[in-house]
This record gives structure tokens, C-alpha cells and sequence, in this order.
């Protein structure tokens, strides 16, 4: 579950960004090719309004060189950076028509994505070190690479990728399965060799999660009292990982249970957007 922070496959950011323009661009980009000459040169600096964690700098700067290839930039700040209000993030020099075309496309690619990183943040902060903060598969649809690299800009870890990239056995699977212990047998009789995460949503559940083996068990929606029993009761034998009504607020209580992880749905499904700005003048 630990993923430190890295690059995007420049595949993926440019397959992200061209859907992207096509969506906003469609035919043309009537008002600017009305406005300005196909030959004027422009100096763009994208600028923060809001104290934010930024993540998508690259990103923001492909959707620009996606209309024009020749497009400059010099970037203030990476990606992870703290950014006060006022900071300049990068300069942009190149095509004024391609700069004015991409702005919207560039910012709320970088809007969301810091927004994330700063989301990711405070709740790694409040942690303080003591339980690990986890995302979850709650992203936009078609934006998951991105929006996971967010959280990694943010200091958080990464949980699965997809449904290939780890086993989770959850009530729905449980049910279907006719019970913990069987959903268990069944997942080890299939030959797959990834650990066996199991959802618990009480204590019993727990209980026939370590009897069946689990390498992790999921406290989902666990009281703080029942998950400070579990904790007890699991006593090493598996990894720990609690769900379920986390808020920011509930970070250091839930860090002092003695869990291992906490997941947070909202990291991508409910941060709200950075407020970053491109500025734009004429240049030589």
C-alpha cells in the first residue's frame, strides 16, 4: 500500500489532457480566433489565490503545448509545494491563442488536482505519523491515475489502483459467498497470491475474519469503542485498516486506536478545488 511520489506515464497525461480539449474546444475556439491574431506572442503566469498544496503543474503545462508545441515554460514550484496565496507557479511564454484556448482546460486540471494534494495534506498532517492515510477508488471517472497522484503530491498512500491491484472481500462479496470463512476459501482456492483484505462491520465479523486468515482486516462504520475491542481482539495477527465516517476531525482519535490505516473516500470524491489563476499579456 505505500507508493511514494512519482511521475505519470506521459501516455496517460496526454491521453487525460487531449479528451480534455476535445470536450472544451470542440470545433474551434470561436471568440478567441475572432479576438486575436494568429501571430501574437503571449507571456502567461499561473498564479495562486488560495494557500494550496499543488499537483498537476506538468499537466496543466501539456494542455498548453498540446495547441502549441512550441509553448515555454518555467515552473516556480513542483508538484507537492506548498503555495501562499499570491505565489507565482510558473511562466508561461508562447502562442496567444493557444494560451487563451487552454486556460480553462490547464486550470481545472490543476485546480483539482492540488485541490486533492491539499485535502490529503491536512488529514496526513493530523495523522501526525501515527496511522497511515489511504485513498480509495471513490475518483472521477477516466481521472484515477491522476487523481491518486494527488494524493501521493499530498503525502498519502495509494490503496488499489483497480480491482486487480489487491483483494478486498466486502459484505456484498461476503453475502453472495455465504459467509467470511467461505469467501475466504474460495478466494484462496482460486490460486491468487495477493494478501486478503476482508471488510468487518462488526465484531463478530472480525473474529471470523482472523479465524479465516486475513492479512488485513477493513473496521468499516466500527464505533470507537468497538474498534479499540478489534484492535485488541486482532492483537497483531493481521494489519488493521478503518473506514467508514472519517473526518478530518476524527484523524488523532482514530490514529490512537493502534490502527494501521485509515481510509478517506474524500481525498477525491468531496476536495474542493484550489483557486489558481493564469494572468496573460502581450509579450514580443
Amino acid at each position: 500500500m505505500t507508493e511514494p511520489l512519482t511521475s505519470i506515464d506521459p501516455v496517460d497525461v496526454q491521453d487525460i489532457v487531449r479528451r480534455a480539449l476535445r470536450e472544451d474546444v470542440a470545433s474551434g475556439d470561436v471568440t478567441t480566433q475572432a479576438t486575436v491574431s494568429a501571430d501574437r506572442r503571449a507571456r502567461g503566469v499561473i498564479v495562486a489565490k488560495s494557500a494550496c498544496v499543488l499537483a498537476g503543474i506538468h499537466i496543466a503545462v501539456q494542455a498548453f503545448r498540446e495547441l502549441d508545441d512550441g509553448v515555454s515554460a518555467e515552473v516556480y514550484r513542483i508538484d507537492g509545494d506548498w503555495c501562499d496565496p499570491g505565489d507565482s507557479v510558473a511562466e508561461l511564454r508562447g502562442s496567444a491563442r493557444a494560451m487563451l484556448t487552454a486556460e480553462r482546460t490547464a486550470l481545472n486540471l490543476l485546480q483539482r488536482l492540488s485541490g486533492i494534494a491539499t485535502l490529503t495534506r491536512r488529514f496526513v498532517d493530523a495523522a501526525a505519523g501515527r496511522i497511515t492515510i489511504l485513498d480509495t477508488r471513490k475518483t472521477t471517472p477516466t481521472l484515477r491515475v491522476v487523481e491518486k497522484y494527488a494524493v501521493r503530491a499530498g503525502g498519502g498512500t495509494n490503496h488499489r489502483a483497480a480491482l486487480d491491484d489487491g483483494i478486498l472481500i466486502k459484505d456484498n462479496h461476503i453475502r453472495l459467498a455465504g459467509g467470511v470463512v467461505e469467501a475466504v476459501r474460495r478466494m484462496r482456492a482460486s490460486g491468487a497470491t495477493l494478501p486478503i483484505e476482508i471488510e468487518a462491520q462488526s465484531l463478530a465479523q472480525v473474529g471470523e475474519a482472523i479465524e479465516a486468515g486475513a492479512d488485513i482486516v477493513l473496521l468499516d462504520n466500527l464505533t470507537l469503542e468497538e474498534t479499540h475491542e478489534a484492535v485488541r481482539r486482532i492483537a497483531g495477527r493481521a494489519k488493521i485498516e478503518i473506514s467508514g465516517g472519517v473526518t478530518l476531525a476524527r484523524i488523532p482519535e482514530l490514529a490512537a486506536t493502534g490502527a494501521d490505516f485509515v481510509s478517506v473516500g474524500a481525498l477525491t470524491h468531496s476536495a474542493p478545488a484550489a483557486d489558481l489563476s493564469l494572468e496573460i499579456e502581450a509579450s514580443p
